[in-house]
């Protein structure tokens, strides 16, 4: 019998609790369920009013992957859904903006992935991103000298930027930038890209092209686009361990050296919010927005 829980007032059947979906560490899906709803009170403000694109593995990482971006069969009709013009024509998808609908999510075994637009504005992006991705035998260790290197470059313009990892093996930098059109914000983070594999040639590129990214890290600026997400702070990812993409400070990048691995799983994630709150919690302030050249 599938077991029903209430939050915040609405029923949620929660379903394959003892379910074990990270093999290699044992966890389960009940501690999926909890590990979000002892981080919602920092995630749900960087999911509200972002149509979220859900990767969801219900038989673990080693099972089925697959993106879903229109909203599921079988969706409560109190879960907050919009329409989202696409090229290919407007889609529903869904928007998680509060605890139960968080937790309903969360009972679909799904990473969070988000545009860098609101709803209400979705010709507008607020916010920049570069996923660094290192090519072996780069590792996560040469992601944050580019890291740092980007963080000055943006300085200059008048932008701050934080960072998170990926939760698989590079560094996500994120910045909120004051709203302008998904193109142009695409395009400054080319221009960055750019100048960073100019400054750095040895260890940048800023191609997509498989041949050149072996021993370099890859300045990923096209998830700017309109039409492409990025994996939400604090959510879980379908690695073979339950990793979070978690934000970290500038010195734990400065010391990236010393602590290669840079990488944190669920159970460390709420002992971090509780030292240090959320991180990334000025990219949700307007007034910290930087403009853009």
């Amino acid at each position: 019998m599938t077991p029903i829980t209430e939050v915040e007032g609405r029923r949620i059947a929660l379903s394959n609790l003892q379910k074990v979906l990270y093999p290699a560490a044992g966890f389960t899906k009940g501690e999926v369920l909890h590990y979000y709803a002892t981080v919602a009170e920092v995630l749900l403000p960087h999911l509200r009013d972002r149509p979220v694109s859900f990767l969801r593995y219900p038989d673990g990482p080693d099972g089925q992957v697959f993106f879903t971006k229109n909203v599921p069969p079988g969706t409560p009709g109190w879960v907050t859904t919009a329409e989202v013009p696409r090229v290919e024509g407007p889609a529903r998808m869904v928007l998680v903006q509060d605890l139960a609908s968080l937790m309903w999510a969360a009972n679909l075994v799904t990473e969070f992935h988000t545009p860098q637009w609101l709803i209400d504005d979705p010709g507008s992006a607020d916010r920049l991103v570069f996923d660094l991705d290192p090519g072996a035998p780069a590792s996560v260790v040469h992601c944050c000298e580019v890291a740092l290197w980007l963080r000055e470059r943006l300085a200059a313009d008048g932008i701050e930027a934080y960072a998170k990892t990926s939760g698989s093996k590079g560094l996500h930098l994120v910045a909120a930038v004051r709203p302008a059109s998904s193109e142009r914000v695409s395009e400054y983070a080319k221009e960055l890209a750019v100048e960073a594999e100019n400054a750095l040639p040895r260890l940048v590129v800023h191609r997509m092209t498989k041949s050149l990214r072996p021993g370099k890290v890859f300045v990923d600026w096209s998830q700017n686009a309109a039409r492409k997400t990025t994996a939400t702070p604090y959510t879980l990812r379908a690695r073979p361990e339950p990793t979070v993409s978690a934000p970290v400070t500038w010195d734990e990048v400065e010391q990236c050296g010393a602590a290669p691995q840079l990488a944190f799983r669920a159970q460390d994630i709420a002992p971090r919010v509780q030292d240090y709150g959320d991180l990334l919690a000025p990219v949700l302030d307007p007034d910290r927005a930087g403009p853009l050249p």
